[in-house]
């Protein structure tokens, strides 16, 4: 079986890596910004649309307060990156939002913390894919009809490509990453030539149409409220942000600020693209509607249902270089390509969050272990799983799925920046380098600053976005983090009850004797083999024991065993209703109570099959009395094998498969060792 599942996992993932090859998974700058900034920098394609659709529920007259928008969308990304250049240098270990809150305010906020990125990463990756789906499918009728069945299989490919290794898959999601990024700047650039050099009046598809408003005439409270609400939406262009924090190990040396840099790469890129969109839609006159079919008019008539309302930003690039031309389609292809690859920045983010977590005990311990290409494969594996449950529950539709987003984000946004201050608070009572000092002073004020903002932006996205979705991801913080706590009592109660005691105890002391019983059912080599082995071991006493479910074949048991004259007694145990494992393990348990301190050794003849299939035709009673006696206090047991034919054959089947030569590896010759082995094996 280990053949059959090793063959196509190699296939799929590659060969394993050595734990000392590590090193050579760590990332370039170069390709760091693609691996871990696609999220925000993809954010471009659907936070504009967000900003337009929240708006337009007030007509085509609230679409002046976009770039109003936009500019406190561009405040706000600066405050974080800014804040969060200062998390890298302070806390580089990888543990980002996680590590800065459990360090500074405590386990309860840490765990607050790492309940809500765990839900953003999962939001991520289903809100990416989901998007990029629909933008496929504006092209490719197949994708919207079957839009969960593409949903789910780009997230099992993503996973494939995610397992294979960090820096592999970053090589693969950073071509299209970077046509992307420069294709939304030559459209900005084009757009901006066209229209203030050579006066060219572009239009969106969608210029000449008009918006009913469900909500004419919004003042006061409403209207502020409406924007608030526009706001929050166009502050998806944020999540992602806190990816590099958490993933700074993934980076090459001097890795503190190699992150620094790579995160203000990323601010500028996704600030420029988010506000040229905003300008271009406003200029090329997009519209957008939340209820197109009802709510989009043409001359003057509803569009209807079979209407498909394109993204801003695949709307502004028709405007920009012509529906149909060339840039536009390899746009367009970009943008759907680096939408899904967005989902690469959780992807990574996760499985980091994951193992430091379960370095914690706060998450299973596998999740702290690497796989055979040095990634975290089992979060890898955790996050598809948990994304494909939330696409299949909202049917891959982004603009449902994108109502939960951004909460858990400023959650962990505000509290790190939290944790920031007390950090530089606590070091300034220590430190006397007044230039030192300065550095403190002012990187207290931009964590102080970012405190504050994403604080207030949080109570506005709680307030707009809780009725329309946002309890889900509040839901899900709350199961995570009641799951994660009673994970952390687990471990302790078991690293409470297993630790050494400074004097022996009856539970560590040597046991007064040592009672082994052989469990027979026939007399064959299997048994006697047993009964050797346990003669063996020096017991104070010794014998054999059999469950009498068939009269006829217990009494030719006791007649074989006088027949061969075996020394060691035998004693049948009666089960008048045929069971075997019952009465054995009350025997076991009297022997126990007679005798607490003695300890009794169980030993159990089995057989060793080579072939799956014959797994099922033995050993299940061995399987389920060895389950049985693992809950028994002071019984050991020892199973004895007897190797059939089948296991032999398999095991030459093995061997053979082992020693097998590649055609043209013979004449090849064989692969050198590499240089340090060649010295050792001199030495």
């Amino acid at each position: 079986m280990s053949k059959l599942t090793d063959v196509p996992k190699r296939i799929l993932i590659g060969r394993a890596l050595r734990s000392d090859k590590l090193g050579e998974t760590l990332l370039p700058k170069r390709i760091a910004l693609p691996v871990f900034a696609s999220d925000p920098l993809s954010s471009v394609a659907y936070a504009p649309g967000e900003v337009l659709l929240v708006l337009s529920v007030a007509g085509v007259s609230a679409y002046h307060f976009s770039p109003w928008i936009a500019v406190a969308v561009v405040v706000l990304m600066f405050t974080v990156v800014a804040s969060y250049r200062q998390n890298v240098h302070a806390y580089p270990s990888g543990g980002g939002d996680y590590e800065v809150a459990n360090t500074n305010l405590g386990p309860k906020a840490g765990l607050t913390v790492a309940s809500a990125l765990l839900v953003d990463y999962v939001l991520t990756v289903a809100v990416s894919i989901s998007s990029g789906v629909e933008n496929l499918g504006s092209a490719i009728p197949f994708v919207v009809e079957h839009k969960t069945f593409c949903a789910i299989a780009m997230i099992v490919l993503l996973t494939v490509m995610n397992l294979r290794g960090v820096k592999e898959s970053g090589k693969l999601f950073a071509i299209p990453t970077y046509i992307f990024v420069v294709g939304v700047f030559a459209m900005i650039l084009w757009g901006a030539f066209r229209g203030l050099v050579m006066g060219d009046a572009m239009k969106a598809p969608t210029a000449d149409y008009t918006i009913h408003a469900e909500q004419g005439g919004l003042a006061g409270f409403a209207l502020v409220f409406l924007l608030l609400r526009a706001f929050s939406s166009g502050c998806a262009a944020l999540t992602g942000v806190e990816a590099i924090s958490n993933g700074v190990p993934a980076f090459r040396k001097p890795k503190s600020k190699n992150a620094a840099t790579t995160l203000a790469l990323m601010g500028g890129l996704a600030v420029t693209m988010f506000c040229g969109i905003i300008v271009l839609a406003m200029t090329t006159g997009v519209k957008m509607a939340e209820k197109p079919a009802t709510d989009l008019l043409h001359n003057g008539q509803p569009v209807g249902a079979g209407y498909t309302q394109n993204p801003v930003i695949s709307q502004v690039a028709a405007a920009v270089f012509g529906d149909g031309t060339a840039p536009f389609v390899i746009l367009a292809a970009a943008t759907a390509l680096v939408l899904f690859l967005a989902a690469n920045t959780a992807y990574n983010g996760f499985p980091l969050l994951g193992s430091i977590l379960a370095q914690d005990r706060y998450l299973p311990r596998q999740l702290h272990t690497r796989g055979d290409r040095l990634a975290f494969s089992n979060g890898i594996v955790l996050l598809a799983g948990a994304a494909v449950i939330l696409v299949y529950i909202y049917g891959a539709d982004s603009t449902r799925l994108i109502q939960l987003y951004i909460v858990g984000v400023f959650v962990s946004f505000t509290l790190s920046q939290i944790g920031m201050v007390r950090h530089w608070n606590r070091h300034l009572t220590t430190e006397n380098d007044p230039a030192k000092r300065r550095r403190m002073h002012r990187s207290r004020a931009i964590n102080a600053f970012g405190a504050t903002f994403t604080g207030l932006v949080l109570v506005v996205v709680l307030l707009t976005k809780f009725s329309h979705g946002a309890w889900v991801a509040l839901l899900g913080m709350v199961i995570f983090y009641v799951t994660m706590t009673a994970i952390r009592k687990h471990y302790d109660r078991v690293a409470d009850e297993i630790a050494a005691a400074d004097s022996p105890d009856d539970e560590v002391a040597r046991p007064s004797r040592v009672h082994s019983i052989v469990l027979v059912s026939k007399v064959h080599k299997p048994t006697l083999r047993a009964l050797n082995y346990a003669k063996l071991m020096r017991s104070d006493s010794l014998e054999a024991v059999s469950v009498d479910v068939d009269q006829a074949e217990t009494k030719a048991l006791r007649e074989e065993w006088e027949r061969r004259g075996i020394e060691v007694p035998l004693k049948v145990l009666a089960s008048p209703y045929r069971e075997i494992t019952r009465p054995f393990i009350e025997y076991v348990k009297s022997l126990r109570k007679e005798s607490p301190r003695d300890a009794v050794s169980v030993f159990i003849p089995e057989y060793v099959v080579g072939h799956w299939y014959e797994h099922l035709l033995h050993n299940q009673s061995a399987l389920r009395l060895k389950g049985r006696l693992l809950f028994t206090p002071g019984v050991m047991v020892t199973s004895v094998p007897w190797q059939l034919d089948s296991s032999e054959a398999a095991k030459v089947r093995a061997r053979k498969r082992a020693e097998w030569n590649a055609p043209g590896s013979v004449r090849r010759g064989p692969v050198a060792a590499p240089k340090k082995e060649k010295a050792a094996t001199k030495k």
